[in-house]
């Protein structure tokens, strides 16, 4: 099997609008399936490249346990235990659901990267976009699921 990222609330097509900023804006629930070998610990990224002013992003968390299989909905901003989340492009800690200006729909990237390391190598309070480098330097395979949201 190959690493797999997964969303029951969407599978590729329209993100329900509860996922985002005309809705509830709250997290998707999301799963994956066969990291690879050697996994240490888990980043999930959310980025909109299609974004007026370039790529933009909605959530970073890290530091996600290697026997963690999902994060829930509506995952809290704050969490109690090694999990950690950057700062998003609104300015704060946790998610920010896809709101992108009326016109066509927006793609919404959420990449698992499964990382060799236990603790992610980041500044304090880091933005997402530090997240990302730094899984992807420290990367052993990645997932990507894909959805689709305009108004």
């Amino acid at each position: 099997m190959a690493f797999a990222l997964t969303s029951s609330a969407f599978a590729g097509s329209t993100i329900p609008i509860r996922h985002t900023c005309a809705g509830s804006d709250s997290s998707p629930p999301l799963h994956w399936s066969d990291a690879p070998a050697g996994t240490k610990s888990l980043a999930l990224v959310c980025a909109d490249p299609d974004a007026p002013g370039g790529t933009f992003y909605h959530w970073a968390v890290y530091d996600i346990p290697a026997a963690a299989t999902s994060l829930p909905e509506h995952y809290p901003a704050e969490t109690r235990d090694q999990v950690r989340q950057a700062i998003n492009g609104f300015g704060r800690r946790g998610y920010g659901g896809p709101c992108p200006p009326p016109g066509r729909p927006h793609h919404y990237r959420f990449t698992l990267y499964a990382l060799k390391l236990d603790r992610l190598p980041v500044p304090p309070a880091p933005r997402c976009p530090d997240v990302e480098a730094a899984a992807q330097r420290n990367a052993l395979g990645r997932a990507e699921l894909t959805g689709l949201f305009g108004r």
